[in-house]
């Protein structure tokens, strides 16, 4: 499996925390007034009222978004539509040959969109992650994050360098941790590979259903064993946060737009990429198989990838745009969240989320349901 290009994403990641990017910022051309509709289907609190109304000004397309809380469901909605209804999805990458696996989504017209705007590591990279099928791209990626340890800097206060998934499952943590369950279980599977007590690599669960089987039978185990820590399990990122603001979470696996939202409430929540590598994913828009709208989900791609807009989509979120100068306009507020996620060698340390195949994702959501009812 090829991961992301290290050298390549700290270019672009560092760029996001406030250095300079290796790419001059150029004037870019006006949009062309369109009209009409684009329907976009994407993760909900991701397109907030200013960036919907940016987009419309700039294009004089309305964009019309309905949110979704988890992969599977965007999945499993788009093959109720047989890749009807909308004009634009936001899957993570590494689930793209999914969608392409059911006919679900078209390849994307390179010719229409501007490759230029996107930092060179993510376009290059994503390749391998999942948005290329057959020599077909289906994914123009447009951001990137992690799953890492969110924690009360009162109850559980954590440092980098120090900071483990296994804070999560250890003693102090009994009764307050929040995790996703599958998610969780790779978490659980990274700590125990770096302790030496995985009977091979984590990667290999990737590989083939042999391997996965091998090496989650002993992750589950553990898991079972310290069910008792989990105090809240979380599906969407309203239950992730939730967990830390009613129901008494000190500490947990979340992504990092979770742990941005209960900071920016006031609530005393920081977001660390643990020592044994942040589960990184990378995401991007596709177009659906019947989607009626194309030059508008085109025209949406292209405005998406300006640096204004994702500016705009990292300070709403503290997710990480790809677009190429975005870095250069973030908040303050952006920045520093982003310096104390992944300080030192954090980014070099990242964990990608290996394509997930359909018998991986099958067997995974088996493991998921026995840890939830042991």
């Amino acid at each position: 499996m090829s991961r992301l290009d290290r050298r390549g994403l700290l270019k672009g990641a560092g760029a996001a925390a406030g250095l300079a990017l290796a790419a001059p910022l150029v004037a870019r051309p006006g949009f062309a007034q369109g009209s009409g509709t684009v329907n976009i289907f994407a993760w909900s609190g991701y397109l907030n009222d200013e960036i919907l109304g940016a987009f419309e000004k700039a294009t004089g397309i309305k964009p019309n978004y309905t949110g979704y809380g988890t992969n599977d469901e965007l999945l499993n909605q788009l093959r109720a539509n047989n890749g009807g209804g909308f004009d634009l999805i936001w899957p993570t990458v590494d689930r793209v040959p999914n969608y392409v696996e059911f006919g679900l989504v078209q390849p994307v017209d390179e010719s229409k969109i501007e490759v230029a705007k996107v930092l060179p590591s993510a376009w290059e990279n994503s390749t391998n992650l999942g948005a290329v099928v057959d020599g077909k791209r289906y994914q123009v990626p447009t951001d990137w994050g992690t799953e890492a340890v969110a924690f009360d800097r009162d109850q559980m206060p954590l440092e980098y360098g120090q900071a483990s998934y296994g804070d999560i499952w250890g003693e102090s943590a009994a009764g307050k941790a929040t995790v996703r369950a599958h998610s969780a279980l790779v978490g659980l599977g990274l700590w125990l590979e770096a302790e030496g007590k995985l009977p091979r690599p984590l990667l290999d669960a990737f590989t083939s259903p042999e391997a996965q089987v091998e090496i989650f039978d002993v992750i589950l185990a553990e898991a079972v064993a310290r069910k008792g820590n989990i105090i809240q399990f979380w599906n969407n990122e309203n239950e992730a946060q939730g967990a830390f603001r009613v129901n008494g979470a000190a500490v947990g696996q979340t992504w990092d737009s979770t742990a941005a939202a209960l900071s920016k409430e006031g609530l005393p929540v920081g977001f660390v990429a643990p020592k044994e590598g942040a589960l990184a994913w990378m995401e991007g828009l596709s177009i659906p198989a019947g989607a009626e709208n194309l030059d508008n989900a085109y025209a949406f791609i292209n405005w998406f990838l300006t640096p204004e807009a994702g500016a705009m989509y990292t300070n709403a979120t503290s997710i990480n745009s790809t677009a190429v100068g975005s870095a250069d306009l973030l908040s303050d507020e952006a920045k520093a969240f982003f310096a104390a996620a992944y300080p030192g060698d954090a980014l070099e340390k990242l964990w990608w989320w290996p394509i997930q195949e359909s018998w991986y994702i099958t067997k995974r959501n088996e493991y998921q349901d026995r840890f939830l009812s042991a």
